[in-house]
């Protein structure tokens, strides 16, 4: 079925293989990541996470066929972006597709296959907790930074999560991470307003990490894996120059209050 022309997010396309069977779902947006994609869906099938929440795959347009035969490794839809937009564009899509289907809440990770997906059921738990927003962290008790390169590691622990923290006014330690958990209160909240075109890259990314503390809601990190591949080429979408430099300009808007809605105060 397509979605097209709903404002604030982009024209896409939706398989759904099955119906909703849970209340919690699983978004992972994906482009072209061969079969780092697959190897996750199958330890997400080894580990029955599929029994605890629906997997939806956010595909921005992969020409890989990374997104082929997905139904036989646990995925309960495919949704494909054909509009423009990158990673806030695919999960402005995802979101939007959970909230109409009425889930309670959704988990977001990258389809690198770097993070432990084995861990779903933690983030449903703080979901039912009430949490409205939990951040995966590698960097706390129990958690485990495995070849985590030494530049992305600094980066994130001397730059990124402090001004993430200060935005927020809560400490975080490993902001970077799409590993999270959002509740649907937190998703729909008029206060929030994640449905609209600024989110096009890694501006949502940032911009949910602050929200919910900022206007009161309940927040958390919990302890995840993520591990980088012991050779070969690192798989990421942010390139060195370019991408870090957007990076930095999100952060610092941000921190401005750029992307609240209207300007609003809390």
């Amino acid at each position: 079925m397509k979605y097209e022309n709903l404002s604030g997010i982009p024209d896409f396309e939706s398989n759904e293989y099955y119906p909703r069977t849970s209340s919690y779902c699983i978004c992972i947006p994906v482009i072209n990541e061969g079969n780092r994609i697959k190897n996750q869906l199958k330890r997400a099938m080894k580990a029955n996470v599929s029994d605890k929440a629906d997997i939806i795959i956010c595909d921005g347009g992969s020409t890989d066929g990374c997104i082929d035969e997905l139904e036989g490794l646990g995925v309960n839809t495919l949704l494909i972006k054909l509009g423009s937009g990158r990673q806030g564009a695919q999960l402005r899509m995802g979101f939007w597709f959970a909230l109409q289907r009425g889930y309670q809440g959704v988990i977001t990770m990258d389809g690198n296959d770097k993070d432990s997906i084995e861990n779903v059921p933690a983030f449903i738990e703080k979901l039912e907790q009430g949490y409205d927003f939990i951040q995966g962290s590698r960097f706390i008790p129990g958690g485990r930074a495995i070849r985590t390169p030494l530049v992305r590691y600094w980066s994130v622990r001397l730059i990124h999560a402090p001004i993430i923290s200060l935005t927020a006014r809560h400490w975080y330690t490993d902001t970077t991470n799409a590993y999270r958990g959002y509740s649907a209160r937190y998703l729909k909240d008029s206060r929030v307003q994640i449905f609209r075109d600024v989110f096009a890259a890694y501006e949502l990314l940032a911009y949910l990490s602050v929200r919910a503390s900022q206007i009161g809601m309940k927040v958390c990190e919990i302890p995840v894996t993520r591990a980088y591949p012991e050779s070969g080429n690192i798989p990421t979408k942010i390139s060195k120059l370019r991408g870090n430099t957007e990076l930095m300009k999100i952060l610092i808007l941000n921190f401005l209050g750029r992307y609240k809605p209207n300007r609003m105060e809390d």
